[in-house]
């Protein structure tokens, strides 16, 4: 799936999917004016970032992410505050 073909509901559902070697460009990089890529891991250990990042982003290095697959976000379990 790519992101014109998403519906407004799987907006807030569907993530970007990066392989290692994108995760590490990605570090540390801007996509807009203030705001920089911030890559995190799914329960299934992929790397991901938001449909926001994706489309939001205007930086002309880094436009490729706007062609990444999109899968459903699936996030790692919370570990309990105190043990």
């Amino acid at each position: 799936m790519k992101l014109n073909e998403l519906t407004a509901e799987q907006r807030t559902t569907y993530v970007g999917l990066l392989t290692e070697v994108q995760k590490d460009e990605l570090l540390g990089q801007w996509y807009a004016p203030d705001s920089y890529f911030n890559p995190i891991q799914d329960v299934n250990d992929n790397w991901v970032i938001s449909v926001e990042e994706m489309e939001q982003c205007v930086n002309p290095d880094f436009l490729w992410v706007k062609d990444l697959d999109l899968i459903p976000y699936e996030p790692k379990p919370t570990p309990p505050p105190f043990e």
